[in-house]
């Protein structure tokens, strides 16, 4: 189902801002497989670990309004990641993550340049590698099509999120984050039995190494959705 917007353009970039964070997320985004055999050189190996730590405190330990400032010096340096090895999918898929928790920090309408950006990212890392990072490229890009406002604003598609989000299911079944974000887009979509299911599984995921933090922060998120999943049920919905 299209998320169609019919507000007018002010009204839905504040929707935006209120949307896009990835609970990573992202809000987005970890989406955040654990690592794999990585086909990166031993510097990009050394960034990427230190991307994702770094996000990690960010979007959990940091208070919200320091999270903006914090984000976009780490947009930085998972830029120049890239451009040191731009054929890594694994360091694109970051840029990625990094920028759409980032436009959820900033809001408004650079909040949809950024996710724009982030989408493109995404997009290359699946033409590159669509397994790599365990297909946490269409996580990320999946969990950016329920959550940003559809045309004439921006480009959310409710279909495209669940195919992308089934497709990451295929890769990593057991993962947290793909299991997390379906959850979350079945709560969204009242399919609260369906999210159920998808949440407990999101809490018995393995833990990822060297991804503490990051399995402790979504946990938390994981277990708060359950809880409002499960007062929905209660109340007698399906």
């Amino acid at each position: 189902m299209n998320m169609l917007v019919q507000k007018p353009f002010a009204a839905a970039t504040h929707r935006l801002a209120r949307r896009v964070a990835l609970p990573l997320a992202l809000p987005l985004l970890s989406l955040f497989a654990a690592p794999a055999a990585f086909a990166l050189a031993e510097g990009g190996k050394v960034e990427l670990q230190a991307v994702q730590g770094r996000w990690a405190d960010i979007q959990y330990g940091l208070p919200e309004k320091q999270r903006e400032a914090a984000f976009a010096e780490l947009a930085e340096r998972a830029s120049r990641a890239v451009a040191a090895e731009p054929a890594a999918a694994e360091l694109r898929i970051w840029h990625g993550i990094v920028l759409s928790t980032w436009a959820g920090a900033k809001g408004g309408l650079g909040a949809l340049g950024l996710v724009k950006e982030a989408k493109a990212e995404l997009e290359t890392a699946l033409q590159l590698d669509p397994q790599a990072l365990e297909g946490s490229a269409y996580t990320s890009l999946g969990s950016l099509y329920y959550q940003v406002p559809g045309w004439p604003v921006g480009f959310g598609d409710d279909e495209q999120a669940e195919k992308l989000l089934k497709q990451a299911l295929a890769i990593n079944p057991g993962g947290i984050d793909p299991n997390y974000f379906h959850g979350d887009f079945l709560w969204r979509q009242k399919r609260y039995a369906e999210a159920r299911a998808a949440l407990e599984r999101a809490l018995v995921a393995p833990d990822r190494p060297g991804r503490a933090s990051a399995d402790a922060g979504r946990r938390a998120e994981a277990l708060r959705l359950l809880e409002q999943v499960t007062a929905k049920l209660a109340q007698g919905a399906q």
